[in-house]
């Protein structure tokens, strides 16, 4: 019957629910006769129209507040609302109508007894309707957890009514740090204070604890997640304030923890004179725009309202989906930028120097390379070409056209590599460290002469840094992945060490950079403490509720598996190459003194380092690239 119902026209099932409220407008009518002349009551004489009253008011007030437009087995404490304030005013009109008349045989009474009586029937007869046509598969469902939500704000509240809609979790209790909620409960659940925790997980079997803290600190989240890491259960977060704007949760949208959380480290807030000072008002390339840095450099610069922002990426797919996030950003935002998508290869100097002519960007980000250290060791030949001529085709192009900046996005990688990919980046250093030192010369670009000296206009700069959390290739989303399939986690060495940072943060320093640039400067960012993989990998397991196998025993959840380093892979990065970093304007960003060559000595040598790329002759490019890469100790 219950699916049948469901299948009615929607005509029907208003006619339906409106035939019900008529017939509970009379009995609530019945039932405050009966109450106030403390009988069973029958109606006579001008009674009649007091019980005529009933319906002839409460339907039009009724479609007036929507109430035929709910979905029944929806219905949630908005609907509730709704309803008190429609027979809250259906109340009033009763009672305005049954004082004004002063029928004979109808007590003034009954226009506040018959409304309550009413708004208690309605108010039933919703709730249980439901629950009768609420989906049977969702009441028989196994509850898959019991959960504990950290914070009684607005945010844990409605959380905890997405939970109980969906039945797939059994809410234990809310934990608030507020003295003057513990104690009390919040729609039957009880609240507890941060300190009851390990008992409540241990007595009620708790399996999850949700951080209901969109608006919460970093520090604040940081120290609750530590003081939780060592409990058996899985830790998530509910989304930011932005993300609740639509004013709906529901567990489909429960996350995992930020990278931010996992990392421990608060980023520092960008100075936003810095950040706008080269961006507003100007036109701005970006290469690699697809990529995990470019396309958040992306999103950070539309931020500053440039005039043109200019897309530059190999991948079709890869631009066609930053084009599409940054247009439906400037739709949401309001913002007047001109993206222009650009297709084409960074080497490609014909492409490129057209571009620059064309649209005469004032500043160029240079976040085009290939970046991941294996698979360039195995394509040493396409990662020179890409990654060093790649750059000095940009710095070529940005020459002729009188670029005001040309900022290198590098790597900690080049300093002292093991690997060609961080060769190749040290390369592209010196190449601007060249030709800042010299101005425009006449140089080799590939199988053409660079032309004429010139008046060099353009002020090269670079900013180093190092691993970026959840980027394409980032250890992070492995992890996850690795998770979710039950482990085991992959180590490759259980010293290896890295430096890390989220990649807004990075991007957003990497543009402050850029602004302080005098020329040939190589900006070193502070990374902050090194992180081991492996305690990066027990923290993530942890995290998820889950313990660490260990090796030899037969007790944990998921192992972690060293595997042995990759090729061209370092147990440690370093971010200088020399000693005595300049401190900046800005706490995050530092200036390094490295050594570089006049463009006279590196001129020919690019010229001998192309030649064997383009012959992939890998022994000759490790042979060129350790004779000017200082500690570059191919692996």
């Amino acid at each position: 019957m219950r699916s049948q119902v469901l299948n009615w026209p929607r005509a029907a099932k208003f006619l339906l629910v409106m035939l019900f409220d008529t017939l509970m407008a009379v009995v609530a009518m019945w039932m405050a006769f009966s109450l106030r002349l403390d009988m069973l009551h029958w109606p006579s004489g001008m009674q009649w129209v007091a019980y005529g009253l009933g319906p002839v008011l409460a339907i039009p007030v009724f479609i007036r507040f929507g109430l035929y437009r709910a979905i029944f087995r929806y219905t949630g404490l908005a609907a509730l609302v709704a309803t008190a304030q429609a027979v809250a005013v259906y109340g009033f009109l009763l009672s305005a109508l049954l004082l004004w008349h002063q029928w004979p045989g109808v007590p003034r009474t009954i226009g506040l007894l018959q409304p309550l009586i009413f708004l208690v029937l309605v108010g039933t007869s919703r709730a249980l309707a439901r629950f009768w046509l609420a989906d049977p598969a969702r009441l028989a469902r196994q509850v898959e957890g019991r959960l504990l939500i950290y914070g009684a704000g607005s945010a844990g509240v409605q959380t905890a009514t997405a939970i109980g809609v969906t039945g797939q979790y059994k809410l234990v209790g809310f934990i608030d740090d507020d003295t003057f909620k513990i104690r009390r409960t919040i729609n039957g659940a009880p609240v507890f204070g941060p300190d009851q925790i390990p008992k409540l997980v241990a007595d009620h079997a708790v399996t999850d604890i949700l951080l209901a803290l969109p608006s919460a600190s970093r520090e604040r989240r940081n120290s609750i997640i530590e003081s939780l890491r060592g409990l058996p259960v899985h830790i998530r977060t509910v989304p930011a304030w932005a993300d609740l704007a639509s004013g709906r949760v529901t567990v489909r949208d429960f996350r995992e923890l930020d990278v931010e959380d996992l990392l421990g480290r608060t980023p520092v807030p960008p100075d936003a004179d810095l950040l706008a000072r080269d961006l507003t008002d100007h036109v701005v390339l970006v290469t690699g725009a697809g990529g995990s840095i470019g396309s958040e450099l992306c999103r950070q610069i539309l931020l500053q309202r440039p005039r043109q922002l200019l897309l530059v990426e190999h991948s079709e797919f890869a631009l066609y989906a930053i084009h599409q996030e940054l247009h439906a950003q400037c739709v949401a935002l309001e913002l007047s930028v001109d993206l222009v998508p650009l297709l084409g290869n960074v080497a490609h100097y014909p492409r490129m120097s057209a571009l620059c002519a064309l649209y005469r960007p004032a500043i160029v980000y240079h976040a085009a390379a290939y970046k991941h250290v294996p698979m360039v060791e195995s394509n040493a030949g396409e990662g020179i070409v890409n990654n060093v001529y790649g750059t000095l085709t940009m710095a070529r192009a940005a020459l002729e056209n009188s670029v005001a900046r040309f900022v290198l996005i590098s790597t900690d990688k080049a300093v002292r590599p093991t690997n060609v990919m961080g060769a190749s980046k040290r390369m592209a250093e010196l190449v601007l460290q060249a030709l800042a030192g010299e101005g425009a010369p006449s140089f080799f670009c590939g199988a053409d002469g660079f032309g004429g000296a010139q008046t060099n206009q353009t002020c090269f700069t670079m900013v180093r840094f190092g691993n970026v959390l959840d980027s394409s290739g980032s250890v992070v989303p492995l992890f996850r992945r690795q998770l979710t399939e039950g482990g085991p986690l992959t180590v490759t060495h259980s010293e290896v060490t890295r430096y890390f940072m989220t990649i807004p943060e990075a991007a957003q320093l990497v543009l402050q950079a850029g602004a302080m640039a005098a020329g040939g400067d190589v900006f070193v960012l502070d990374m902050g403490e090194p992180v081991k993989i492996m305690d990066l990998a027990r923290r993530m397991i942890e995290l998820s509720g889950l313990t660490v196998c260990e090796a030899g025993a037969s007790t944990g959840d998921i192992q972690i598996k060293v595997i042995g380093l990759r090729p061209g892979e370092k147990l440690y990065e370093e971010l200088l190459i020399g000693d005595n970093p300049e401190p900046t304007a800005h706490s995050r960003i530092m200036k390094a003194h490295e050594p570089c060559l006049p463009w006279s000595q590196l001129a020919p040598e690019l010229q001998a380092l192309y030649l064997a790329a383009q012959a992939n002759d890998v022994q000759a490019i490790k042979v060129l690239l350790k004779r000017h890469v200082q500690g570059y100790q191919p692996s």
